[in-house]
């Protein structure tokens, strides 16, 4: 088996069978797989994998429920699989075509890769205005020490071996586990590759309260990533510089005219509330 595609997912009914049909579609000379991660679903999601089932030449069903967490999943699914090499996607996501063949043909040159992202296909306008598309052009960089490059969990490849000798993601985080894992793996001293060709169509949250969470819980475990990985002689950033990003903040309220705008301004809110909780929780500076 060249390729194993590991998709978890938690509750998905809404997207899943999209995600599904997508893969279905996927097709490669080389032998290939589908391990999906149930993460504890209450809803039909089950009942959409078995009925996509006899779509796949290869597709297994892995039971991750004993633990919640994205990156549980992701390595239930990861012992599970056959492959030489493994692919990762997230249910509410879309795969182009020729994914699976770009993200597999790039892994026999390379041990550690990310795909590009697209947002036009399933994101509205209003939802688009408030994100620079990340993975685009490039993987992303890390603007806070150690300054590596990562990539979001759905859309990495990395040989078998190399996943299991870094010990998979920690499963300890909520989120960001997939930038932690990106940092360990560079620190190790393997390289992370962009694969423009290999295409993902991203879903961004597409309402106002699942906007401010991400953006709330993303920067609080960005302080600890932060902290984790910054060397003991990076200067501290002071108070001062940090809560003169609320006054700009403030001031953007009366200008918010319709959706785009104030699904903006909630972001920035729940980023830099997020930041706050994150350097009183973690004790570190990281504005």
């Amino acid at each position: 088996m060249k390729l194993s595609v590991i998709l978890p997912y938690l509750n998905e009914e809404e997207y899943l069978g999209n995600q599904l049909e997508a893969l279905a579609k996927q097709h490669w000379g080389e032998p290939w797989e589908l391990i999906v991660a149930d993460n504890g679903s209450t809803d039909r999601s089950l009942a959409i994998v078995e009925k996509y089932k006899v779509r796949f030449a290869n597709l297994q069903l892995v039971d991750a429920s004993d633990r919640r967490g994205q990156a549980h999943a992701l390595n239930v699914g990861a012992r599970a699989a056959r492959g030489e090499a493994l692919a990762f996607c997230d249910a509410d996501d879309e795969v182009a075509p020729g994914w699976v063949v770009a993200m597999g043909k790039a892994l026999t040159e390379y041990d550690f890769v990310a795909c590009r992202f697209e947002t036009e296909k399933l994101n509205p306008p209003w939802v688009r205005a408030q994100h620079r598309c990340p993975q685009h052009d490039e993987v992303q960089i890390y603007r806070y020490p150690p300054y590596l490059p990562h990539a979001g969990s759905g859309s990495i490849g990395i040989k078998r071996t190399l996943h299991e000798a870094i010990g998979g993601f920690d499963e300890s985080l909520p989120v960001l586990f997939d930038t932690d894992y990106c940092f360990r793996i560079q620190l190790a001293g393997t390289k992370l590759y962009f694969v423009p060709n290999a295409v993902i169509h991203l879903r961004y949250r597409d309402t106002l309260a699942g906007i401010y969470g991400q953006a709330r819980t993303w920067a609080e475990y960005n302080v600890f990533i932060h902290k984790k990985y910054r060397s003991p002689d990076t200067p501290e950033l002071s108070w001062k510089h940090g809560m003169s990003g609320w006054v700009p903040l403030i001031r953007r309220l009366p200008r918010i005219r319709n959706k785009a705008t104030m699904a903006a301004w909630v972001w920035q809110f729940g980023w830099r509330l997020g930041m706050l909780q994150g350097c009183i929780k973690y004790r570190n500076l990281a504005f």
